[in-house]
C-alpha cells in the first residue's frame, strides 16, 4: 500500500431514509385518496410557511450558531452514507499490521500519509513518531468522545424541531380558525374553512414524525456507527504497536464487525494467544 494516495471518502444514497419517506408519504396521502379527499386539499402554501418559518424561528432562538450551522451539513448525513465498511477497513490493517511486525511500526511512516481514514491517518502518524502508547490511546479517545458530543448537540437540533413544529402547526390552526370567524356570515364557507385551518396542524405533525424525529435517530445511528469504525481503528493501531500476530488482530477486529459469531472470534483469539505464548 505504499505510494498510495489516499483513498477518496465516497457516498451512497442512503436508500432506507429516501424509502421510509416516500412510503410515509405514500401511506398518509394514500389513506387521504381513498376516503375520497383530494391532494389539492393538503395543498396549503399559507400553513407550509407558518409551520417552517415559525419552526426555524424557535430552533434559531434555542440553539447556539455554530451547532446550527453543523446540523445544517448534518442532513447531508441523513440522505447519505460513507462507503467506507469495516471488511475495508480490516483488509487495510491487517496489511499495516503484516508490514510492522516484519519491518517495525516506523517502516509504516508514508503508509500513515495514505490511509483510507483520517482518524486512522492521524493515530499511526501519531504511532510512527514514537509516541507513548497510553497518550495514542488518550488522544483517539478524546477525539471519538468530542465527536459524539458535537454530534449529540446536533441531533437534539433536529429533535428540538421535531418538538417545535405540531405546536407551531396549531398555531397555524388557530390563525386559519380565527378568519373563519370572521366570516361566519357566510355559513357556505364555514366548513371548507375549518377543514383549510387544520392543515397547518398536519403539516406540524407530519414534519416532525416524517422528517425531523427520524433525521435525529438517524444522526444518533450514524454517531455510534461511526465510533465504533474509530474504536477498531484504534484498537488495531495499538495492537500494531504492540507487535501483535496479524491474525490475533484480525480476530480482534472481526469482533467489531459482527462478521462472525462473537463466540468464535473470541475461540479463535484465545487459541492465537495461546500459540503466541508457545512460541
Amino acid at each position: 500500500m505504499a505510494g498510495k494516495t489516499p483513498k477518496q471518502v465516497r457516498f451512497r444514497l442512503d436508500l432506507a431514509t429516501v424509502l421510509g419517506i416516500a412510503i410515509a408519504l405514500g401511506g398518509i396521502l394514500g389513506g387521504l385518496i381513498l376516503e375520497g379527499g383530494r391532494l389539492s386539499e393538503v395543498l396549503a402554501p399559507t400553513a407550509l410557511l407558518i409551520v417552517l418559518g415559525g419552526t426555524l424561528g424557535a430552533v434559531l432562538v434555542t440553539t447556539p450558531q455554530d451547532v446550527l450551522l453543523r446540523s445544517s451539513r448534518r442532513i447531508f448525513g441523513v440522505f447519505f452514507e460513507k462507503r467506507l465498511s469495516a471488511p475495508e477497513v480490516i483488509e487495510e490493517m491487517i496489511v499495516y499490521a503484516t508490514k510492522a511486525r516484519k519491518s517495525g511500526i516506523v517502516s509504516l511512516e508514508l503508509d500513515a500519509t495514505n490511509a483510507s481514514d483520517p482518524f486512522l491517518r492521524k493515530a499511526l502518524s501519531l504511532a510512527v513518531d514514537g509516541t507513548d502508547l497510553g497518550e495514542v490511546r488518550k488522544m483517539m479517545e478524546l477525539e471519538i468522545t468530542l465527536e459524539e458530543q458535537r454530534g449529540e448537540a446536533e441531533a437534539r437540533v433536529f429533535e428540538s424541531a421535531g418538538g417545535y413544529s405540531p405546536t407551531i402547526g396549531i398555531i397555524g390552526a388557530v390563525l386559519g380558525l380565527i378568519q373563519v370567524m370572521k366570516n361566519l356570515a357566510n355559513i357556505d364557507e364555514v366548513g371548507h374553512g375549518i377543514a383549510t385551518a387544520f392543515v397547518a396542524t398536519i403539516y406540524g405533525v407530519g414534519f416532525a414524525n416524517v422528517f425531523f424525529l427520524p433525521a435525529a435517530a438517524k444522526i444518533r445511528a450514524r454517531l455510534q456507527d461511526s465510533a465504533q469504525m474509530k474504536e477498531m481503528m484504534l484498537e488495531g493501531v495499538v495492537a500494531m504497536v504492540e507487535g501483535q500476530n496479524p491474525k490475533l488482530i484480525r480476530a480482534k477486529l472481526d469482533a467489531y464487525y459482527y462478521r462472525r459469531p462473537p463466540s468464535k472470534v473470541r475461540a479463535e483469539a484465545r487459541a492465537e494467544k495461546e500459540t503466541a505464548r508457545a512460541s
